[in-house]
C-alpha cells in the first residue's frame, strides 16, 4: 500500500480496531517517508453471488435491491428502516450461506417474503402479490386464507 500523500511503500501500523459493526478493520497509519498519518478500512473480499433471473439472465446479488424491495412494499407503514436492514442482511447471509456462485430469484423471493410476514402483514401481503404475481381477487383470498391456518408469530 502507498501512502496518499508522498506515495512512499512503508508505513507502520499506530493502532488497529474493529470498524463497520465487526466487519472490518480500521488502522491508523504513519508514513516512514513523509511522517504523515492516515486512515486504512480492511474487509474480506466477499464471493461474488448472480441471480438468475425467470428468463434466464444473469446479475450480480445485491442487498440494496432486496432492502429497496422490502422499503417499497413497507411504504406508509410504522415499521422501522433498522428492521428491514437486519432483514435484508438476514437474507444475504442465508443465500450466501447455501449457494455459491448462482442463486434462483425465487430463492430470494422465498426468503424476503418470509422477512416480512414476520415484520409486517400487510407488506407481506403487498410483497406477495407483485412477486407471485397476483391477477384476481382471489389470489389475494387465498394467501389471506394461507396466513390464517398458520400460527401468529409474537
Amino acid at each position: 500500500m502507498q501512502c496518499p500523500f508522498c506515495g512512499y511503500i512503508d508505513q507502520k501500523v499506530l493502532d488497529s480496531r474493529p470498524a463497520r459493526d465487526g466487519e472490518a478493520i480500521r488502522r491508523r497509519r504513519e508514513c516512514i517517508g513523509c511522517g504523515r498519518r492516515f486512515t486504512t478500512f480492511e474487509e474480506p473480499e466477499r464471493p461474488r453471488l448472480f441471480v438468475v433471473k425467470r428468463g434466464g439472465s444473469r446479475q450480480e446479488f445485491s442487498r440494496d435491491k432486496v432492502l429497496s424491495s422490502m422499503l417499497l412494499a413497507c411504504h406508509k407503514r410504522p415499521i422501522e428502516v433498522e428492521a428491514l436492514r437486519d432483514a435484508s442482511e438476514r437474507v444475504e447471509r442465508d443465500l450466501f450461506q447455501e449457494f455459491d456462485d448462482e442463486v434462483p430469484s425465487t430463492a430470494i423471493g422465498q426468503r424476503v417474503l418470509h422477512e416480512l410476514q414476520q415484520i409486517d402483514t400487510v407488506a407481506y401481503i403487498r410483497f406477495a402479490s407483485v412477486y407471485q404475481e397476483f391477477e384476481t381477487i382471489a389470489d389475494f383470498e387465498r394467501i389471506i386464507g394461507d396466513m390464517s391456518l398458520q400460527p401468529i408469530a409474537v
